[in-house]
C-alpha cells in the first residue's frame, strides 16, 4: 500500500491562519517517531514547537527556514516501511490519495490515524469517540487537495549583475508557487567594458537563517544567486559578504565624473525593510485597534515609593522568601488588584453589540514583556487569589517565559487588566495604549532618588511615576482617578493594603 505522507501546517489554535517556519529540527533521511518535535514555528503569539503526526524517514523539507505559510501548507513528506526517501520525494512517488470529502485518510504502517474530517482532533493524543487518536490541534485532513512546491535544482542563466527577483504571490492552496525566471537587469546604455560572467537563479527557495535573510538584502543579495557552503545547502553570512564582494569588484575601476556624485549602490542598501509579522504584526494591529476604537484618557502621578523599597529590603532577608526575587513590581501588582475590588469598571469590557459593559469577577493579570519579536502580553490567570510570594513567582516565571518566546497562546488571550513596567528602560512614565477588550492599563515609571518634602524638609525618598489609561466609556474621571490613588497610597505605605484587602 502506498507509504508516504504530507504533514501540512495545522491550526494551532485560536484562528491563527498562518505561521514562519524559525528552525527544522530533522533534515531529509532522519527517523522520527510518532509526536517527535520536527520544526519550530512563529505565530501572531508565540513560538511553537510542532510534533510529527507520522512514524517513518523524512524524504522532504518543503519550507524553507524563515518563510510565512498558511494554515495547510505541506510542510514535510515523511516515507514509511517500504519506500526510500528519493522515491518519496519524486512526484507522485508512493504518496497516499488525497482523502475525498468527509473522508479520513488511511493511516500507513508506524503512523497515528488522523482524525476523521469535520471532528475536532484533541491535543495530546487524545482517542476521539470513533477509535482514532488525533495528536494536535488541526492534524485532521483539510479540504481540497494539496498542490506540490516546485522541485529543487532547476536553474535559469541570466546575463548582467544579480538582481532582486520578487516572488509572485502563493497560489490560494497555500503551496509556494514557482519562481519566475530572473530578467536581465536593465541599463542606462552600453558600457565598453565587458560584461560580467553569467550568474545563475536558481527557482527553489534559498535556505539561509532570518539574520542572513537580511543581510542580503540590506547589500541587494538575492540569495537565489548565491552559492551554499553550510550543511544541507544552507547559505552562511559569509557566502553572502563573499558573493557580495565579488559582485561589487567588476565596478571597482569605473570612476565617477567629475563633480558628479557616486554611482548609487544596490536598491536596499541606505535603508532596511523589515518584513512585519509574526509577534509584532498582531502587535501592531492590536495597538491600532485600540487606540481608534477606545477614547484613551490618561492620568499621572507621582508617589514617594520608599517604604514600599524599605519593606522588599525587610522580606529579602526572610528564609521563607529566600527563593523569591521580590521587586517594586510585586507591590504594584498586588496594589492594582487590590484597588480592583473597590473600582470594578476598571476590569471591565465594553459590548458595543449588546450596549453592556461586562465587569468581571476575576482578574487576569497582564504584564507587557519587550520580546526580540516584538510586544507580548501575557497573563496571571486568576491573580486576585495569590497571596505576595506566590504572585512574585508567577510573575517571575511570566517574564522569563515571554522573553525566550515560549508563552503558550492561550496565556496571552482574556487579559483583563494590564501593567507596563516602563521603568526598568529608564522612563518615568508614557500615556499607554489598552489592549483590545480591557478598560485600563497602568504603566508603572522608574523608580528614582530625588527631593521630596517630608514634614516641611526636602529630603531625599525614592520616587515613581504611575500612569493609568483608561477607556472613558466605562470608567469615569472619578472612577479612574479613585483606582490610581489606591494603587499609589498602598506604593506609598504597603500598610494601607489592610485597608483594602
Amino acid at each position: 500500500m502506498a507509504n508516504v505522507r504530507e504533514f501540512k501546517l495545522p491550526d494551532v489554535g485560536e484562528g491563527l491562519v498562518e505561521a514562519e517556519v524559525v528552525t527544522w529540527k530533522v533534515k531529509p533521511g532522519d527517523t522520527v517517531k510518532v509526536n517527535d518535535i520536527v520544526v519550530e514555528i512563529e505565530t501572531a503569539k508565540s513560538l511553537v514547537e510542532l510534533p510529527c503526526p507520522y512514524a517513518g524517514t523524512i524524504a522532504e523539507l518543503l519550507v524553507p527556514e524563515g518563510q510565512v505559510v498558511p494554515v495547510g501548507t505541506p510542510l514535510i513528506r515523511v516515507a514509511g516501511e517500504g519506500v526510500t526517501p528519493d522515491e518519496a520525494a519524486r512526484p507522485g512517488g508512493g504518496s497516499v490519495p488525497a482523502a475525498g470529502p468527509g473522508e479520513a485518510p488511511a493511516a500507513g504502517p508506524g503512523e497515528a490515524p488522523p482524525a476523521a474530517a469535520g471532528a475536532p482532533a484533541a491535543a495530546g493524543g487524545e482517542a476521539n469517540g470513533e477509535g482514532r487518536t488525533s495528536n494536535l490541534v488541526g492534524y485532521g485532513p483539510r479540504a481540497g487537495a494539496a498542490r506540490r512546491r516546485p522541485r529543487k535544482g532547476a536553474t535559469v542563466p541570466v546575463q548582467g549583475a544579480p538582481t532582486e527577483v520578487a516572488a509572485p504571490p502563493a497560489p490560494a492552496g497555500g503551496a509556494p508557487a514557482a519562481t519566475a525566471p530572473a530578467q536581465p537587469a536593465a541599463t542606462p546604455a552600453p558600457a565598453p567594458e565587458p560584461a560580467p560572467a553569467p550568474s545563475v537563479v536558481s527557482t527553489a527557495p534559498a535556505r539561509a537563517k532570518p539574520p542572513v535573510r537580511k543581510l542580503a538584502k540590506d547589500l541587494g543579495v538575492d540569495l537565489r544567486t548565491v552559492p551554499p557552503t553550510g550543511p544541507d545547502g544552507t547559505i552562511s553570512r559569509s557566502d553572502v559578504e563573499s558573493f557580495a564582494t565579488q559582485a561589487a569588484a567588476p565596478a571597482a575601476p569605473a570612476a565617477p565624473a567629475e563633480g558628479l556624485a557616486p554611482a548609487t549602490r544596490a536598491p536596499g542598501v541606505r535603508e532596511t525593510r523589515v518584513p512585519v509579522r509574526g509577534v509584532r504584526r498582531a502587535m501592531a494591529q492590536a495597538v491600532t485597534q485600540s487606540a481608534f476604537t477606545a477614547p484613551h484618557v490618561t492620568e499621572w502621578m507621582r508617589v514617594d515609593a520608599t517604604n514600599t523599597m524599605d519593606l522588599l529590603a525587610r522580606l529579602k532577608g526572610r528564609r521563607e522568601l529566600a527563593d523569591v526575587k521580590l521587586t517594586p513590581l510585586v507591590v504594584v501588582a498586588k496594589a492594582c488588584l487590590l484597588a480592583l475590588r473597590r473600582t470594578p469598571e476598571l476590569n471591565s469590557t465594553w459590548d458595543d453589540a449588546a450596549s453592556e459593559i461586562v465587569l468581571k469577577d476575576y482578574v487576569n493579570l497582564g504584564i507587557a514583556a519587550a520580546t526580540p519579536r516584538g510586544l507580548t502580553v501575557p497573563h496571571i490567570k486568576d491573580a486576585e487569589q495569590l497571596p505576595l510570594p506566590d504572585l512574585a513567582r508567577s510573575l517571575n516565571a511570566l517574564t522569563q517565559t515571554a522573553r525566550e518566546g515560549r508563552t503558550a497562546p492561550e496565556d496571552m488571550l482574556g487579559t483583563t487588566f494590564t501593567i507596563t513596567n516602563v521603568g526598568v528602560f529608564g522612563v518615568d512614565g508614557g500615556t499607554p495604549i489598552m489592549n483590545p477588550g480591557e478598560s485600563g492599563i497602568l504603566a508603572f515609571g522608574a523608580i528614582r532618588k530625588q527631593p521630596w518634602v517630608v514634614d516641611d524638609q526636602v529630603v531625599p525618598r525614592w520616587v515613581t511615576t504611575l500612569s493609568l489609561s483608561f477607556d472613558h466609556r466605562v470608567v469615569d474621571g472619578e472612577q479612574g482617578s479613585r483606582f490610581l490613588t489606591d494603587v499609589a497610597r498602598i506604593v506609598e505605605d504597603p500598610a494601607n493594603a489592610l485597608l483594602l484587602a
